[in-house]
């Protein structure tokens, strides 16, 4: 039976650092509310003209050095984003141009936060059934040209970056074991840009009321991350009969410690088998899973062997998980 084996990892995060007392500068906040709030302490941004493609080439160029694949052996390019260069043509054919990846076909894919494993989920779904054999998913995001910097309760959270993985079949007993993915759209308003697309395009009232930007409620959203993250990785656990215990390392998404810390109490699991960075970076949304796994990766969090469980929670409402054996 065919499985897709994560082969390589990679990211990038842009130069630029902006610290919870630089945000104190510019409206009423402080790194004290921030951080007791998040649990963040900083996030990177975007320079100049850079955009979700730019990101994106740069994580993917990352994780091809460290493998054998060349952009030419690439059969399919996925890209996570909700921020992308532009309505179309798509980031990934914009990236695919500048890999070189003359023979692979790309599309991008929306679900948000959750982006990245939907992506996963996809990719697996076509080289489990052969359809392609090697696939380069990527999440990217530059979430500070759509956060409200006057908006004090959102432009403390979000971040830009983008994290990259090559998958390839393989017919080993290791890869992607499963992958879950779940929305309710009854719950879209709880976070969205309203602007910009065909139900209200760019207009000067749609400019004059700020409605390009990230909107969120908070408190709503919270309560329903929780809930549903603790249920996704009971789920995901015991349709592979594993037990918590037995996990190696959860890779959740870096929305905000409160949620993960709770996810984790809920299921029993020590923070010591809970990857963070998000004091590092904020929420980067698609990127934020990605990043992370690259970084527990080259940082030896991962060997051989090694349960893995991936999950994430996003606009939409969307949320997804993956569970893998490194």
């Amino acid at each position: 039976m065919l499985r897709a084996r994560i082969v390589a990892t990679g990211s990038y995060l842009p130069e630029k650092i902006v610290t919870n007392q630089d945000l104190e500068r510019i409206v009423d906040t402080s790194d004290e509310w921030i951080t007791e709030r998040t649990g963040i302490k900083e996030r990177r941004i975007v320079g100049g003209c850079q955009a979700a493609s730019d990101l994106a080439y740069e994580a993917a160029h990352a994780a091809l050095k460290k493998t054998h694949i060349k952009a030419k052996d690439l059969d399919l390019i996925i890209v996570a984003t909700v921020t992308g260069d532009m309505p179309f043509p798509s980031t990934a054919c914009l990236l695919q141009a500048r890999l070189g990846a003359k023979h692979a076909a790309a599309f991008d894919l929306a679900a948000a936060c959750s982006g990245f494993i939907y992506g996963l989920h996809t990719a697996n779904a076509m080289i489990k059934s052969g359809m392609h054999q090697r696939i380069l998913v990527v999440g990217t995001e530059v979430l500070s040209k759509f956060t409200d910097w006057e908006d004090r309760t959102t432009c403390i959270i979000f971040g830009d970056g983008a994290g990259a993985v090559l998958l390839e079949a393989t017919k080993e007993k290791r890869g992607i074991l499963s992958t879950h993915i779940a929305s309710d759209g009854t719950l879209a308003d709880l976070i969205m840009v309203p602007g910009g697309g065909s139900r209200m395009g760019c207009s000067r009232e749609t400019i004059m009321k700020r409605l390009h930007f990230v909107k969120m409620k908070g408190n709503e959203t919270f309560k329903v991350a929780v809930r549903t993250l603790e249920e996704l990785a009971s789920q995901t656990l015991a349709e592979n009969k594993l037990d918590p215990s037995q996990l190696s390392l959860l890779i959740p998404h870096q929305a905000n410690l409160r949620i993960i810390q709770a996810t984790a109490k809920r299921l029993g699991l020590p923070m010591e088998k809970v990857f963070l960075n998000i004091e590092k970076y904020g929420n980067t949304s698609s990127a934020s899973v990605p990043i992370a796994l690259d970084e527990a990766v080259e940082s030896g969090r991962v060997k051989d062997g090694d349960y893995l469980l991936l999950e994430a929670f996003g606009g939409g409402l969307t949320w997804a998980s993956a569970l893998i054996r490194w």
